[in-house]
């Protein structure tokens, strides 16, 4: 059982080695998490989703409108290319009448 314990001389020794050893190293620097933190951080998580879920549902109605608005111009073109054969089929019946009329007054 003597040789369990370490000798008064030796035991100052290494004692001294340890306290020099921890003086000249530089203290790392670490930040005790307060409790205020922790809520602070979870109710940052919550307001940052809250914002995340804004962003997709504004990036939602905007893919909305792109997609009305595309149909609009679609649509639009199908009716200004219809309003076009109209106005074509309308002066050519004009001009077939005009032309019918002079056949008839000549």
């Amino acid at each position: 059982m003597q040789k369990l314990f370490i000798a008064p001389a030796h035991l100052t020794g290494v004692c001294a080695i340890l306290l020099l050893a921890g003086c000249a190293s530089e203290p790392i620097p670490v930040a005790a998490p307060t409790p205020t933190q922790s809520i602070l951080s979870g109710e940052r998580m919550l307001s940052e989703s809250k914002d995340i879920a804004n962003l997709a549902e504004r990036w939602k109605k905007g893919k909305q409108l792109i997609d009305d608005g595309s149909a609009l111009i679609r649509e639009g073109k199908s009716k200004i290319d219809d309003g076009n054969r109209m106005i074509n089929e309308g002066e050519k019946i004009q001009r077939e009448s005009e032309e019918n009329y002079n056949k008839i007054k000549i």
